[in-house]
């Protein structure tokens, strides 16, 4: 666990109680180990990942659990792009998981479209596309100052993400899978199109239809009951996914798995650290909680991920959650909520 920075500490603070009451009861066998990476230890060593952790990760443990990280005494926040994305590229996990559908009908801003119409999952690509740092500036500062960033898409990388989200439209029993590229004005999503066509060909029970991202983001707002599974770029994936926590409830309650079936598979709350709400309690915990559900589920512990959510969802339902989703509840209320009606359930 990286609890991270701001509210970060607060969210993984809770998660730790939930799992400790889940592990009491149930024996999971879950071991927790901490690890204090974030502002604070950077800014004593420059240091934001360690040497040889990546190794780590990858031999000695089963998941990362990340908080949030991101620090205003850092201000290029050089120490979270050196965690996360180290991570991320890191142990290659190319897939960005991001369930979208709301807690309670009244959380969807959408006029007559709830949690029935709304039920999608997103995936990302997460290690390719515009992010790989390809380019630079040229005479920078100057009036002729040009600036280049170039995209990098594989056949490798794309197929893999393509794939993914295909067998897991089967195998949860989904009936559409859905591309969103640019390949009408960028020539390298051609790849992406030709790939989503020849995997597609090996799923006929799954209906395959593909979009250009202009028109696959406003049907999201307009017919989000057209989509159960969107498969998608790194940077249109970035941008959709925020629109699908808008549609879900807001950034609180938007839970992220970071995967790759052969590597230490990441989890953490697509919010920021919120410096300037830490230590205040006003931080919602539901969205770290939700994404340690994801965890215990892969992990094998799907009962356990079950009630996990069941709890959060009955939180929401009768308001005890904290004030972005419409309550009065802290950071740590929230969590007690949670913990009494994972008590109450059946054993």
């Amino acid at each position: 666990m990286i609890p991270g920075d701001g509210v970060g500490v607060e969210v993984t603070h809770e998660v730790v109680r939930i799992l400790d009451a889940l592990e009491h009861e149930l024996h999971l066998g879950l071991s927790l180990e901490q690890f204090d990476f974030g502002a604070e230890r950077f800014l004593k060593t420059g240091v934001g990942l360690p040497p040889g952790q990546l190794e780590v990760m990858r031999s000695d443990f089963d998941a990362i659990l990340v908080g949030a990280v991101g620090d205003p005494r850092v201000p290029d926040n050089a120490h979270a792009r050196e965690i996360l994305l180290g991570l991320r590229f890191g142990l290659d996990l190319y897939i960005n998981f991001r369930p979208c559908c709301p807690l309670a009908d009244r959380l969807s801003p959408l006029k007559n479209k709830g949690t029935q119409e709304i039920d999608l999952t997103i995936f990302r690509e997460n290690t390719e596309g515009i992010y790989g740092a390809i380019g630079g500036s040229f005479k920078k500062g100057t009036p002729d100052e040009v600036a280049i960033a170039e995209e990098i898409h594989t056949r490798k990388g794309v197929e893999r993400i393509i794939r993914a989200a295909f067998q897991w439209a089967s195998a949860n029993g989904k009936e559409r899978v859905a591309l969103g590229d640019k390949s009408n004005a960028i020539g390298a999503h051609e790849l992406w199109l030709r790939t989503f066509r020849e995997v597609a060909a090996e799923y006929p029970a799954i209906e395959a239809r593909h979009y250009y991202i202009d028109a696959l983001a406003l049907q999201m707002v307009t017919h989000p009951e057209t989509f159960q599974v969107i498969v998608t770029t790194n940077l249109f994936g970035d941008i959709l996914t925020d629109l699908g926590a808008a549609l879900s409830g807001g950034l609180g309650v938007a839970p992220s798995a970071n995967l790759n079936p052969e590597s230490t598979p990441l989890y953490e709350p697509v919010h920021g650290s919120a410096p300037d709400l830490a230590g205040k309690g006003l931080a919602n915990p539901v969205a770290m909680v939700l994404s340690a559900a994801l965890m215990l589920e892969n992990l094998g512990q799907a009962e356990a991920a079950r009630r996990v959510r069941e709890a959060v969802r009955q939180t929401v339902a009768e308001g005890q959650c904290t004030r972005d989703l419409g309550g009065k509840l802290s950071t740590r209320e929230v969590g007690d909520a949670i913990l009494e009606r994972l008590h109450r359930a059946p054993q």
